[in-house]
């Protein structure tokens, strides 16, 4: 038996074990040495390889005793790029706002959250700069849902679904952001881009929170037949994610509450709290969020929610809203359904000059890392570019309208 990670080379002849610059945790042994009991300690003393116990060296950096560990070097880049995002991504956050605590499934009747969770993939993949619109100057002739979008980023990002997308638009050609979001939603006639589907994202993304120490899974009786169900054991992730969507939606002042944004090393803060609660919005959890506040407090949560949609479902963002504060006609854009009240329109104005200077400052940033092949400040604009078309998207779905 082996301790720590071995490697079997082909050559070395014979049955017993051959030292090579690996140290113990490369040698080759055969079957007759595996029952050698010196093997637990790290060395083969029979086969003259030396171990820990006898002074041998065990590999740099190895812990005495132990075999050597096995990484990949690639594990240990950009972690700066790891740091500045959230620990959940926002299609897990609005997963956490659909589910039941402790039932731990989706309401049967929510048919819009399937939809709209290909859009969030989008929106993170443009957050984390994997996409952008395809840079082109007559892009602007066209809608914006019929905009081509490209792959600037080929690196993976740790998750399934995201990387899953990622090689999926890299290996594809061009579409629109609307089609790629019907095409992985499997809405398509054609049967030949059936495979662009991205089959079971909710139960994906369920497990890959129960990776996480946020949900669990157990198995439950629907009399006819037997479900896996996921209930929420970290009650305290889902609170954060309810609290920053109540702080948004029910701020009395101008200035954006910091209980509605992630920590301050996260970038774009405020982007991403704009695209949690437009994005819960379509989903049809955002009422599962606001189930706390009494009429009037919801009604009007709904009438902010409905003002930021408006405002950042358009490209640049906040066409209506001026750099400068001061009062201003906003909520133009198509989705508007209610209104607000002078609190409501002053907080969405801040939240758009807020957004503003993220975007001046992360194109700041890029400009700076172009020479080592970081981007310009324009990438980044294509980036958001591609947020403000699935904002627009839902604000077009048949729940919102």
């Amino acid at each position: 038996m082996t301790e720590g990670l071995t490697r079997r080379r082909g050559g070395g002849g014979g049955g017993g074990a051959t030292a090579s610059p690996d140290g113990p945790s490369s040698s080759t042994f055969d079957a007759s040495s595996s029952t050698n009991p010196t093997r637990r300690s790290g060395g083969n003393a029979a086969a003259g390889v030396p171990g820990p116990a006898n002074g041998g060296a065990s590999g740099g950096g190895a812990i005495e005793g132990r075999g050597k560990v096995a990484y990949d070097p690639r594990d240990f880049e950009d972690k700066g790029e790891a740091n500045a995002q959230p620990k959940l991504t926002l299609m897990e956050e609005i997963l956490l706002l659909g589910l039941k605590d402790k039932a731990g499934y989706l309401s049967f009747w929510n048919d819009n959250i399937s939809y709209a969770l290909r859009g969030c993939i989008l929106i993170e993949l443009a957050l984390r700069r994997r996409i952008a619109m395809v840079k082109d100057p007559s892009r602007r002739r066209l809608a914006l849902a019929d905009r081509l979008i490209e792959v600037i980023d080929e690196r993976q990002t740790g998750e399934t679904i995201l990387d899953e997308a990622l090689k999926l638009i890299k290996s594809s050609e061009k579409y629109g952001t609307g089609a790629w979001v019907d095409l992985m939603s499997g809405e398509t006639w054609n049967v030949m881009k059936i495979g662009y589907q991205l089959k079971q994202v909710r139960e994906r993304l369920a497990k890959g929170l129960v990776d996480k120490g946020i949900l669990r899974t157990e198995k439950r009786n629907f009399l006819l037949f037997d479900m896996a169900t996921h209930p929420v054991v970290d009650m305290h992730a889902k609170e954060d994610v309810m609290k920053r969507v109540l702080a948004l939606l029910t701020a009395r002042t101008a200035a954006v509450p910091p209980q509605a944004l992630l920590k301050e090393d996260i970038k774009y803060r405020y982007m991403r709290a704009v695209v949690l609660v437009c994005a819960a919005y379509a989903s049809s959890v955002l009422e599962n969020a606001l189930q706390r506040l009494n009429y009037d407090s919801r009604e009007a949560a709904f009438a902010r929610c409905d003002d930021i949609l408006a405002e950042f479902s358009t490209w640049p963002f906040g066409q209506t809203t001026s750099s400068s504060a001061g009062p201003v006609s906003i909520g133009g854009g198509p989705t508007r359904k209610r209104d607000s009240g002078g609190a409501g329109r002053e907080s969405v104005q801040e939240l758009v000059r807020e957004v503003r200077k993220e975007m001046v400052k992360s194109g700041a940033q890029g400009k700076e890392t172009a020479g080592a092949g970081g981007g310009t400040g324009e990438d980044e604009d294509l980036c958001l570019e591609v947020v403000a078309t699935v904002l627009e998207i839902f604000g077009r779905m048949d729940s919102l309208l």
